[in-house]
């Protein structure tokens, strides 16, 4: 059986653990590993019998893969992706697939200049068959239409010793955003992927609110979508012990996930209908409190890597092409930007315009470091 041979450029935290996912596959297989820390990749690549490589250009040209996995720093996803596509490599990037908005459009156009090449992103929790029975649910109509959501990720807490421990963290130049960056990118994708995109946000929050950082630590979006449905996104780094709870109101009931459980209040008719047909001042539906099973919460990187291989070998779909994978960095880049600017923001966001605000917060931050 064919096998899709990977590059996996960046072995410092995620990548030996891609890396180890890989080697489950049926589909794919590890080639190669690269790192500019000779270190480490030496290390990495001597544990798991494989060549090794300094620099991505020495990889590409090596012929040794068929596809890179990128798992470096944000800004660095960019140009590796692009010379990876002008070399005629597949590409998966973890996530996030970049750190705003104009450079993921410009990955898009490098894999649009390169046909028949792919370009997929690393989004595991896809695989978690919690969130697979939220979008089935959703999908088919069990929540009737949607009225409101509320999804609250503020179990993410942070230590200063954890920004602390390199120097390209939490700053404009390094990382480029914080919490829904480095954070929160897994929960905006599944937040897409449910609802769709919507047509404005209005965000509230702070950069530096708990820690002594540059970048979000705080933050509360409203969205508002075509559909009528509105909704709010909350993360934080600053908060204990946080949670992390997704609420779905429907004309049909309430949908609620949290601690890994999730519960479906269905009402017996459609609220709408009740509202309109009730002859009670103060009446209620009937409601059925459901609990939903779940046998496996678990995610799987060795499902997304081999569905994406599947893909790059013509057999089968992707989970998450680089095209979709851009939605969860625009919404990002619209909260800040929405933050930053003390604006509502209406999508779909001009990159080129947030990228010049990503360029000011940069330039203002090495002034201050003179």
């Amino acid at each position: 059986m064919k096998k899709l041979k990977f590059g996996i450029i960046g072995v410092g935290v995620m990548g030996p653990n891609h890396l180890n996912s890989m080697k489950e596959c049926t589909l794919a297989e590890p080639a190669a590993v690269c790192d500019i820390d000779k270190a480490r990749a030496d290390l990495i690549g001597g544990e798991n019998g494989l060549p090794v490589f300094y620099d991505a250009e020495d990889l590409y040209a090596s012929g040794s893969a068929d596809a890179v996995l990128i798992v470096t720093p944000h800004y660095a996803h960019t140009p590796l992706a692009i010379r990876a596509f002008e070399c005629g490599l597949h590409v998966m990037s973890d996530k996030p697939a970049a750190a705003h908005k104009r450079d993921a459009e410009k990955m898009l156009a490098a894999q649009k200049a390169a046909p028949g090449l792919k370009y997929g992103v690393m989004y595991q929790l896809r695989t978690m068959e919690i969130y697979k029975k939220v979008k089935q649910l959703i999908s088919t109509g069990e929540l009737g239409k949607l009225q409101r959501f509320n999804w609250a990720a503020t179990h993410w807490l942070r230590t200063q010793k954890y920004y602390d421990n390199g120097t390209w963290r939490a700053t404009w130049k390094g990382e480029g955003g914080g919490v829904l960056l480095n954070q929160c990118p897994h929960q905006l994708d599944l937040l897409q992927w449910f609802f769709g995109m919507p047509k404005m946000i209005k965000a509230f929050g702070a950069c530096g609110k708990y820690h002594d950082i540059e970048v979000e630590d705080d933050v509360s979006a409203y969205m508002e979508f075509e559909n009528g449905l509105n909704g709010m996104f909350i993360a934080s780094t600053g908060e204990f012990p946080g949670t992390n709870r997704l609420e779905i109101h429907g004309d049909r009931g309430c949908l609620v996930l949290e601690d890994n459980k999730l519960t479906f209040k269905r009402t017996e008719i459609p609220v709408s209908e009740f509202i309109m047909d009730s002859r009670d001042h103060f009446g209620v539906p009937a409601c059925w409190n459901i609990d939903i099973p779940i046998k496996d919460n678990s995610f799987s990187a060795t499902k997304v890597i081999d569905a994406f291989a599947s893909e790059a070998l013509g057999e089968g779909k992707m989970l998450v092409s680089g095209e979709e994978g851009i939605n969860q960095v625009e919404l990002t880049n619209a909260i800040i930007y929405s933050i930053v600017k003390r604006v509502e923001v209406k999508l779909p966001l001009d990159g080129i315009e947030y990228e010049k605000m990503l360029l000011n917060l940069i330039a203002e931050s090495e002034k201050r470091l003179k």
